[in-house]
């Protein structure tokens, strides 16, 4: 019998309630895995509030690390005993045990801990894909100005170290001084209130008037319009997230008139298409983890009993860096 967070409906997070269920024996194809620690992140609250719409009765939770327990047949790339972690569908790793597809679960080093594992995966991941892939026309170079949103969050944060590592000069964006100074600390070029300051007109300061090359916005409706007007001509634009709600659809053309910019919007699990992509990308975080050059701040830690207050302090922007509950 493992614990499992399951929500019948869509609503708030007094949907969620903890059950008991049955694990069996992995499939074809499939691990049983026993986690150490979860992973909370706001793609779990898009998916309980019905943002992004699932089949109900709904399991909750996107990334875990742990032990393998058991393989199924054609499981190749992991074995009983091997550490691992993952952030990838279906839903379910707020529970102590699951069955789970083998295929997007990657080896977790052991020089990173089972905390740091839970903690980075949806999150680094999510950065990696940014900053390496998800790039405006000629790509990056040392010394390029991007702008990042939310940057006191969980994947900002790490974007912040990971950019200047790259030589990257990061603006990032966060509600509060201290959220600010915290992004500042993590790497930042340069931090803006957006509660009192216009960070359209912070950004054409910083920038001299010539915008940024590519904006990374998890924010969503609030930031989106003045987004686009912070963008150097041919830029880009990276949605990957509607923290504030979706962006209201949009004629093309608007495009063209504000310097012929590209606008994407990007998923996580759109670049884990395959293990051998999941693997090289958890390579290449776990190489600038192991280094030291992004260091995974978790900053809150919540037993699985506490799964609704967690979800609530996510949606207030009371948390910072990374949460994981432990189990």
């Amino acid at each position: 019998m493992s614990r499992a967070v399951r929500i019948d409906r869509n609503g708030g997070p007094e949907e969620m309630k903890i059950i008991d269920v049955q694990v069996g024996d992995p499939g074809p194809g499939e691990i049983r895995i026993r986690h150490k620690n979860a992973g909370l992140n706001f793609i779990d609250v898009y998916q309980r509030s019905g943002l992004y719409q699932l089949p109900m009765p709904l399991m909750m939770g996107m990334e875990a690390s742990g032990v393998v327990e058991a393989v199924g047949e054609g499981v190749t790339h992991l074995k009983v005993g091997d550490r691992a972690a993952y952030a990838s569908n279906p839903p379910g790793s707020y529970s102590d045990v699951r069955l789970m597809p083998a295929k997007l679960v990657c080896h977790l080093p052991d020089d990173i801990s089972f905390e740091t594992g839970a903690a980075m995966m949806l999150k680094g991941l999510t950065a990696q894909y940014l900053l390496k892939r998800t790039l405006p026309q000629g790509g990056l170079q040392a010394g390029d100005h991007i702008l990042f949103h939310a940057a006191a969050g969980g994947v900002g944060l790490i974007a912040c170290q990971w950019a200047k590592a790259l030589g990257l000069k990061l603006i990032g964006t966060a509600g509060t001084d201290e959220k600010c100074e915290l992004a500042r600390k993590a790497g930042a070029a340069h931090v803006i209130n957006y509660s009192r300051e216009d960070f359209l007109a912070k950004v054409k300061e910083i920038t001299n008037g010539k915008g940024v090359k590519v904006v990374y916005d998890s924010v969503g409706k609030d930031t989106w319009e003045k987004s686009l007007d912070c963008l150097s001509p041919f830029g880009l634009m990276a949605s990957f997230g509607n923290a504030s709600g979706p962006v209201p659809s949009f004629a093309p053309g608007i495009l063209a008139g504000k310097g012929s910019i590209y606008v994407t919007r990007q998923t996580l699990f759109s670049h884990l298409s395959s293990r051998e992509s999941a693997q090289s990308m958890m390579d290449d975080l776990s190489a600038v983890v192991s280094s030291g050059q992004v260091k995974i701040a978790i900053d809150q830690r919540y037993a699985l009993e506490d799964v609704q207050q967690a979800h609530r302090d996510l949606e207030a922007r009371k948390t910072t860096g990374c949460t994981i509950f432990t189990l």
